[in-house]
């Protein structure tokens, strides 16, 4: 079951790269990433409220948010810091590159994890597992030799370095995120992570907040559109890990296949070039990915 509620999220996460590369263009990131997280946040909101008032109707479901230690909300801090680190690195890769170069980076976060979880936890990788990881790589070398037709040399964008990194802090995210599951509610995860990204947000925005220079906001449907598939994508991703024998390394695998769905939205809705390069380098991301899932088999 787990593994099917990996595959919805990952339809999900697709939905949620294109809107948010639709709502970051001619926009200002800070704005974005603020109104997206304070929707999330509010779409939460009436469930936090029925939760603390009236918790008769829904204590026997998913929904129910229970009130949390001050540990437990010191952890969910800890989340949401992470994630925000990664969102300002990623919102800001995806504003200034195509998407079909951003989408195959972060679907090399997998890679990521499995590299994490060897210097970690002291995890062996197998040969199927090497593999995987040796063909991503190859991938990224081509993807590097693609982009150059477009202007862009991975070796020297600074949006390259921010996308990677993104990715490599989303990967840490997804490790802590199996601890964090193991112990509380989901809906209760989300709630505060929500309100704390909001807090972390409001906080990076007023200190960048120059009366000079002023922030150009446009508001777009596609802000609300990335509430709601953040919401729906993390629900799911996170009741995912609920599940006894759940594997975060095939999860963090399967919602990569995301890729897909945001390659597509590049090809559809942003009309991005040189598609024939970067789909043999997505082709070869996604036979990597394969082998990583056989390796963990």
């Amino acid at each position: 079951m787990w593994v099917i509620l990996a595959f919805i999220s990952a339809v999900f996460n697709g939905c949620y790269d294109i809107s948010k590369k639709m709502a970051v263009n001619n926009n200002a990131i800070l704005s974005v990433l603020f109104f997206s997280t304070l929707f999330a946040f509010l779409l939460l909101l009436p469930i936090a409220l029925i939760s603390h008032f009236f918790p008769e109707f829904i204590i026997n479901s998913t929904f129910y948010i229970p009130k949390l230690s001050i540990e437990t909300h010191g952890y969910i801090f800890i989340r949401a810091a992470i994630i925000v680190t990664a969102w300002l690195l990623g919102y800001s890769a995806l504003k200034r590159l195509p998407i079909t170069i951003t989408g195959p980076i972060n679907a090399t976060r997998p890679v990521m994890t499995l590299l994490l979880a060897v210097v970690i936890f002291g995890e062996r990788l197998n040969l199927y597992q090497w593999i995987g990881v040796l063909m991503t790589i190859i991938s990224l070398f081509l993807l590097s030799s693609s982009s150059q037709k477009e202007g862009i040399k991975f070796s020297k964008n600074k949006w390259i370095f921010f996308a990677f990194l993104g990715a490599l802090i989303g990967s840490l995210s997804e490790l802590y995120e199996k601890f964090l599951m193991q112990q509380f509610s989901v809906v209760a995860v989300q709630f505060w992570t929500s309100l704390y990204q909001c807090v972390i947000i409001t906080i990076v925005l007023a200190l960048s907040y120059s009366k000079q220079k002023p922030f150009f906001f446009t508001f777009k449907w596609s802000i609300l559109c990335i509430a709601l598939f953040l919401l729906l994508t993390d629900f799911v991703y996170l009741h995912a890990l609920t599940y006894t024998g759940a594997m975060i390394s095939i999860i963090s695998l399967v919602r990569r296949s995301s890729v897909l769905v945001s390659f597509a939205g590049g090809v559809l809705f942003f009309k991005e070039k040189n598609l024939k390069a970067k789909i043999v380098d997505l082709v070869l991301i996604i036979v990597g990915m394969f082998f990583l899932f056989l390796g963990t088999l």
